[in-house]
């Protein structure tokens, strides 16, 4: 019986073992042409059906992708799922707006939230019928524009004002069909509604208009040290990247907040001189980015080295462009940022290097 969207850890690791499946023949195939390995044929006939077995298993079961052009067809697939759901997000929207003003008011709000429920109940029996988990993710996506829209369109209609609050439940939302779907899309816009509504309540407690939050970026370190907490606080061993988009989601809300005061220091809550606190923020950048490289180094994590990397670059540049713009030629300056790249690219590899030894001494 062919399994749901329901059994999501066990599809992955099914399409995990087909993976491995493929790269096995292929260096088996290689270590045939270079004379280093040479199977009997009746272990060759014993290997071959034995992977043609699972193979097929998994695939009744699971619906994965055997070879890589099946695996290419469903990056297609994924691509077309998310331009159908933008699509069908956008068809709503404007539905909506279309013939809003022929409603009375007791009729919206009906409509509003019968589309609501209506959506979440499609995507809960779509993901009970869809093994491969594309009309889920599509489903998934317009339900949560439909929730946005209309909890946006009740506040309207009861003129309520604006206010962060609203972002809980998009948030909650996004999270519940993030983790419920496995899309990793949601999870973003969950995290992102998190770090506005965040943000805002802590602006909020400084005296700044909720609206006005993003003006002091200091406000984003609280959110920043939460979401790089997170992959700590709840394990996520059945949604593997769910933990790389925190981690990236908290550097960017820890080192974007650094670059920017380490240019603006007037914009920051310290009452200190802005230029002392700017040099500050550029030391802190610098250092959470070495951080962030030599961690993800070591845990393997990396998405949390290349953030680190990007951001130690951009840091670096920035610094040059102070130091060097006015009084450089352009061609000086830009050779000088050519040579720093090479040397970059040389204090990586010699990381490289000691992470290789290092490894290949604790294996040994």
């Amino acid at each position: 019986m062919r399994n749901t969207a329901n059994d999501i850890p066990a599809r992955r690791q099914a399409q995990q073992r087909a993976d491995e499946i493929r790269v096995f023949l292929t260096e088996l195939a290689r270590l045939e042409t270079e004379g280093v390995l040479a199977l009997e044929e009746s272990q060759r006939q014993a290997l071959a059906t034995h992977h043609a077995s699972l193979l097929a298993n998994y695939a009744h079961a699971y619906d994965i992708d055997r070879d890589s052009r099946a695996k290419q067809l469903s990056l297609g697939m994924r691509i077309a799922s998310f331009l159908g759901a933008m699509a069908l997000a956008a068809s709503v929207f404007f539905l909506f707006y279309q013939f809003w003003g022929r409603f009375s008011e007791a009729a919206q709000v009906a409509i509003l939230i019968t589309s609501a429920l209506g959506s979440l109940g499609l995507t809960v029996w779509i993901q009970g019928r869809d093994a491969t988990g594309y009309f889920t993710r599509l489903a998934a996506l317009v339900t949560f524009a439909c929730f946005v829209l209309n909890v946006s369109m009740i506040g309207q209609i009861f003129n309520i004002t604006p206010s962060d609050k609203a972002l809980l439940p998009w948030a909650a939302m996004a999270f519940l069909l993030a983790y419920a779907c496995d899309l990793r899309l949601l999870l973003a816009a969950g995290i992102a509604c998190v770090i506005a509504f965040v943000a805002a309540r802590v602006g909020t407690w400084s005296g700044v208009y909720w609206l006005h939050a993003g003006e002091r970026p200091e406000n984003f370190f609280v959110v920043a040290a939460l979401l790089l907490a997170m992959p700590r606080l709840a394990m996520h061993r059945h949604y593997p990247g769910f933990e790389a988009i925190y981690r990236v989601f908290g550097l960017l809300t820890a080192l974007v907040p650094m670059l920017i005061l380490g240019h603006w220091g007037q914009i920051s809550y310290l009452d200190l001189d802005p230029k002392l606190i700017e040099g500050g923020y550029q030391v802190a950048g610098f250092a959470g980015s070495a951080v962030a490289i030599w961690i993800g180094t070591r845990r393997e994590w990396p998405e949390t080295v290349n953030t680190g990397i990007t951001f130690f670059v951009l840091f670096l540049y920035t610094k040059f462009y102070d130091w060097w713009w006015e009084v450089m030629p352009k061609y000086l300056f830009f050779l000088v940022l050519g040579l720093t790249a090479v040397l970059i690219l040389l204090l990586l590899k010699r990381l490289r290097g000691a992470v290789g030894r290092a490894d290949r001494g604790s294996s040994a």
